[in-house]
């Protein structure tokens, strides 16, 4: 089979099955207008909190939401952490797709503000996933953005990979994540790795340059696309661009 931009970008035949759930853990559903069925996890801070905080998570491409929610759980103890699989990434059903995932994105928004009622939701996108959350800071359906290792176009970034084939010709499933934050003042947070490979420097420059409101923006040193989970410096990163965006919508 001829490898096509949806089946390369979102390799749901790839996405390992979930591990465990911490206690307290709650799954949910909804269901779309185009009658797919997703899946999610809620988690509950297990530490007080002046106020409360919504964290929505969106993961990479071979990310399930389980992982990401149990991921971002412990790097947030005070938050609410919701995630969701995208469609099509068991068990959710339907199929994958960007212009699917930046819909359902508002859904999923929806369903945990109701489900939450926080003061301050912010969105956390991890690769493509950055992409989804920019998309909710444009419609101001957040109050701030988490943007790890992020691109300004996903069309950009894929023809930086291939740069011996035509891929603006054939290339269909386009996230302007530049676009998406050039239009709000809600804060944003930006962090990089060194060495990414997979999304190059100059598709997170051209984010940065786009973004009105950069409030946090760090690059972990020697770090990659994929190993930049595993550093301390990104643990302590993270848990800073929270609070520094928590801080932000306090004044």
């Amino acid at each position: 089979m001829i490898p096509t931009p949806a089946n390369m970008l979102f390799p749901t035949h790839a996405v390992p099955s979930p591990g465990p759930l911490p206690p307290g853990a709650r799954q949910l559903s909804l269901h779309t207008p185009d009658c797919a069925v997703l899946h999610g996890v809620s988690i509950p801070p297990v530490m007080e909190a002046q106020r409360r905080i919504l964290v929505l998570g969106f993961g990479g491409n071979a990310w399930n939401g389980a992982d990401v929610a149990a991921y971002l759980h412990p790097l947030y103890p005070a938050a609410h952490v919701v995630t969701f699989h995208y469609r099509g990434y068991r068990p959710s059903t339907g199929s994958p797709s960007s212009k699917a995932l930046i819909a359902d994105a508002s859904l999923v928004r929806d369903l945990a503000v109701k489900l939450v009622k926080p003061d301050t939701t912010v969105a956390v996108g991890l690769s493509i996933g950055s992409g989804v959350a920019a998309s909710l800071a444009r419609d101001g359906l957040v109050d701030a953005v988490i943007l790890v290792t992020p691109f300004d176009s996903l069309k950009a970034a894929a023809a930086d990979l291939f740069p011996w084939l035509p891929v603006a010709l054939f290339f269909n499933q386009e996230i302007d994540a530049g676009a998406f934050v050039s239009g709000t003042d809600l804060p944003v947070a930006i962090l990089a790795a060194e060495r990414d490979a997979l999304i190059r420097p100059a598709r997170t420059q051209g984010l940065r340059q786009k973004v009105r409101n950069l409030v946090f923006d760090r690059t972990i040193a020697g770090a990659g696309h994929n190993d930049i989970y595993d550093r301390r410096e990104f643990t302590a990163a993270m848990r800073e661009a929270l609070a520094t965006l928590a801080f932000v919508e306090e004044r």
